[in-house]
């Protein structure tokens, strides 16, 4: 068969094409038309046989010759196109033609063709095993469509480190093991039992609320649409251990924070003044409307708290997730033997942040790695980082060098200024995974429009959203931004927030919540909404879709300054009092005082 023998297996596996793996498969050797024989003339040699196997041999070639003659034959017939349903044969068979290849081959190299195959075979697995792409066309798309390859999207290494099913919780990590019987907000929240009755009664009991001001937020209302209503006041001096933070977040926190700490007031404390109120309302898990943040002042001072809350829950969900998975090894139960292994929702994203940018998403990633890394000489392990950045960061040499903007503008609109992005971020024993798929992450980051093309439409055949069934804590930044963008996003998103998915995506049943299960996961999520203004817009969507257990606290300041003293132009206003009964009577009343400004008394 000329040199055939001599050839690698690499070699010989890209080198066959399709008819020729079906007629190896078929006949356990090439077609002899694909030969390679030598072009050097061989020279003749000539045996002499004895007179008495003339007779066998003659016999031999005469029995031979059908033979020869029907694999002839057969060898003939592969040379014929062809037919597509081989072909479609031929697709479905290929991973048993490798197999077959291989074991064909001669054992030349140095791994044997047991090993071979067992590691094709655990390629395959691997692949099998790995989540269909949820990206789309810059690897963000909605879960369950597979128009990219899996390894763009996928840390097929990491896979097994990131699993919630598979891991335990290691003793030298720390953690809330008894999360249940302890003080910490976090399982007091999610340990909340609602009754039938009180859910009930949410759509007919009036909000009530309570005015308390603070040092720094000033004018605060308390409100609840449940029957208790509960207010505090923050203490003058704050402890990190008495906010229950989880591993390593108490040591990496002081680090991360040490660039808004440089003052003389702040030497002694952990956070800033309004870093403290504002991580007091977070940690209690109440809904948050803060309508002063500016991109100048005070904007990364309240990404940096928020990214702490974020972290805080994350660990604590996982670390009560993986402690479970060690008790069900140690105590061997069965499928809803204990209620008290309900620890997870519907699906495994817990947090949604919503940010304008790609910049904003790069701020808050890098926050992430810092408060998990902090100190340590040990680096986390931080899976397609280098990709992240390529992709969510900014050139600088892309700016127009003359370009002058007022610095109000430079602060928002500064770095990667794309509005169309999402990515899924898995975080398991102080290890990050970007870009992982929605449903195997633990927090969620989005523009409106990125989520928008997700979530789809009524009619349309493509869209999901599912992984937004069981978010437990949405935090919306920069609100006053998405009313120059489309603010109909916003409004699609929270109209898709925390409805039960259509599919289980492989959930296990008897370690749901039983608030999940019941449909009540928008009455346990916690909704953090901030922005530079009060707006009517902005203040619906607080008291519309924000119906916490635990009730809302918003900032509600009396602007004190007023801006007509600022008019360049000096005009003459005049205000005339007009006496009105009611509002229906204003017009009439108001005849005759075109030109003046008019002050409704009624």
């Amino acid at each position: 068969m000329g040199k055939r023998g001599s050839r690698s297996r690499s070699q010989l596996l890209n080198s066959l094409t399709k008819k020729q793996k079906k007629h190896l498969r078929d006949f356990g050797e090439e077609h002899p038309f694909y030969d390679r024989v030598s072009r050097k003339e061989a020279k003749p040699q000539t045996c002499q046989l004895s007179e008495s196997l003339d007779t066998s041999s003659s016999e031999s070639e005469a029995e031979s010759e059908p033979e020869q003659v029907s694999g002839y034959s057969r060898l003939l017939a592969t040379l014929k196109d062809v037919s597509k349903e081989d072909e479609e044969e031929e697709e479905e068979e290929d991973s048993v033609i490798d197999e077959t290849e291989m074991n064909l081959e001669d054992g030349d190299s140095d791994i044997s063709v047991e090993e071979e195959t067992a590691v094709e075979s655990t390629d395959i697995q691997k692949n099998a095993a790995l989540p269909a792409d949820p990206k789309g066309k810059d690897g963000h798309g909605p879960p369950g469509t597979s128009e990219e390859s899996p390894e763009e999207f996928t840390d097929a290494k990491h896979e097994s480190l990131f699993s919630l099913e598979t891991n335990f919780l290691e003793e030298e990590r720390g953690g809330h093991c008894s999360l249940k019987a302890s003080q910490d907000p976090f399982a007091q929240h999610v340990n909340k039992e609602l009754k039938e009755k009180e859910i009930q009664a949410v759509a007919t009991n009036p909000k009530t609320t309570h005015q308390l001001k603070w040092p720094i937020l000033g004018q605060l209302v308390f409100s609840s649409r449940f029957q208790q209503l509960e207010t505090f006041k923050p203490p003058k001096d704050i402890d990190l251990k008495s906010l229950h933070l989880q591993k390593p977040l108490e040591s990496t926190w002081i680090k991360t924070n040490s660039q808004f700490l440089s003052g003389p007031s702040n030497s002694s404390s952990p956070f800033t003044p309004l870093q403290k109120e504002l991580f007091l309302i977070m940690n209690s898990y109440r809904d948050l409307f803060y309508p002063e943040r500016t991109a100048l002042k005070n904007g990364e001072e309240i990404r940096h708290v928020y990214c702490l809350h974020v972290i805080n829950h994350v660990l604590k969900a996982n670390a009560q997730v993986l402690a479970n998975n060690s008790r069900c090894r140690s105590q061997k139960l069965g499928v809803g033997d204990d209620d008290d292994f309900r620890d997870q929702g519907l699906t495994r994203p817990k947090v949604l942040i919503v940010v304008p940018f790609r910049e904003a998403a790069l701020r808050v990633v890098q926050l992430f790695i810092s408060l998990l890394e902090g100190d340590s000489k040990k680096k986390i392990i931080v899976s397609n980082k280098k990709r992240f950045n390529g992709e969510y960061g900014s050139d600088p040499e892309e700016r127009p060098p003359n370009l002058k903007r007022p610095e109000d503008y430079e602060a928002v609109f500064v770095g990667n200024i794309d509005d169309h992005f999402r990515t899924g971020v898995a975080i398991l024993q102080r290890s990050i995974r970007l870009y992982a798929p929605f449903y195997s992450s633990d927090i969620l980051i989005a523009s409106p429009l990125g989520l928008r093309t997700i979530i789809g439409g009524e009619g349309e055949k493509k869209r999901d959203f599912d992984f937004l069934s069981s978010i437990e804590l949405l935090i919306i930044d920069q609100a006053d931004i998405y009313l120059m963008q489309n603010w109909e996003h916003v409004l699609h998103l929270m109209n898709h927030m925390n409805l039960l998915p259509l599919d289980s995506h492989g959930v296990d049943f008897s370690r749901v919540r039983m608030w999940s299960l019941n449909n009540w996961s928008k009455y346990y999520r916690q909704t953090l909404l901030f922005g530079a203004l009060q707006d009517a817009q902005i203040n619906s969507v607080f008291n519309k879709y924000c119906i916490n257990v635990q009730g809302q606290v918003a900032v509600r300041n009396v602007p004190m300054t007023g801006s007509i003293s600022h008019v360049l132009v000096q005009l003459p206003h005049v205000f005339q009092r007009i006496e009105a009964e009611n509002l229906a009577s204003v017009i009439d009343a108001s005849q005759g005082t075109h030109g003046s400004r008019m002050v409704l008394n009624t």
